[in-house]
């Protein structure tokens, strides 16, 4: 199965280390640009592929990028915590379609910061792997595993848990996928949430003045503390006044 991997960050690392273990056939590689590069150099280092065959992910909408992927004769996309959409032509390249792996519960978080908004909005959290169609994390689904989160959890916390349970999800499914025996199960396109990048601006200023249910300003500061993120804030004359939280549990005996 000719493979092009499309990935960023430590989970797609991981995933195209496990797939060159098994001696799979990556014919071509789709990094971030070096601005969003996250352990881009190490998912390169994890492969012998040529430079020629290595694409900026900014550029996949390009006539030159296009043409030249599709001269690989890719049978099957993985597009791994990758960080671009890619365009109805662009899937239509791949016999055997595109498999992205979300780290959230869908419908649940579609789009960006899914481990964000499972803690402000106390939604299902989780790992989906699915297929890629035409919308934002809308098509059919391979598998999921749910997450727990707990009180003690932040952003940052959640993130790590939602990383290790993503490698094992795709290692537990990519044997079935590679067959072709893979589940196939179509979302609801009525139920679930979606985010954008930018709608974490709208909770992240603290406003000193306005009424919060302690519960719900207890999530946003604890969804936002992900050092070195700077997190939620709170204005104090011109200067912005950077928030995080340390939560840790004792049972009623205080153990």
């Amino acid at each position: 199965m000719r493979i092009l991997f499309m990935g960023n960050n430590w989970v797609a690392w991981q995933v195209i280390r496990y797939l060159t273990e098994l001696n799979e056939n990556i014919i071509g590689l789709v990094i971030h640009p070096e601005d969003k590069q996250r352990y881009a150099k190490e998912i390169v280092e994890s492969t012998n592929i040529d430079p020629s065959r290595i694409f900026d992910g900014s550029t996949l909408r390009e006539k030159k990028t296009f043409q030249e992927i599709e001269a690989l004769k890719p049978d099957i996309g993985l597009s791994i915590l990758f960080g671009y959409i890619v365009s109805k032509d662009f899937i239509d390249l791949f016999k055997s379609g595109i498999v992205n792996l979300h780290p959230s519960y869908l419908p649940y978080n579609r789009g960006q910061y899914p481990n964000v908004w499972s803690i402000v909005e106390e939604t299902r959290a989780g790992v989906t792997l699915h297929y890629i169609d035409k919308g934002i994390d809308t098509g059919n689904v391979i598998a999921q595993q749910e997450v727990q989160v707990t009180w003690t959890d932040t952003g940052e916390s959640l993130y790590k848990k939602l990383e290790h349970v993503s490698v094992k999800l795709f290692s537990e499914y990519w044997p079935r996928i590679r067959r072709g025996a893979e589940p196939r199960v179509s979302q609801s396109t009525a139920t679930g949430t979606y985010h954008s990048t930018k709608d974490v601006e709208k909770i992240d200023e603290v406003d000193l003045d306005r009424k919060y249910v302690a519960r719900d300003l207890i999530n946003i500061i604890r969804a936002r503390t992900f050092p070195p993120y700077k997190g939620s804030y709170f204005w104090d004359g011109d200067k912005k006044i950077y928030m995080k939280i340390q939560l840790f549990e004792e049972d009623k005996m205080g153990k």
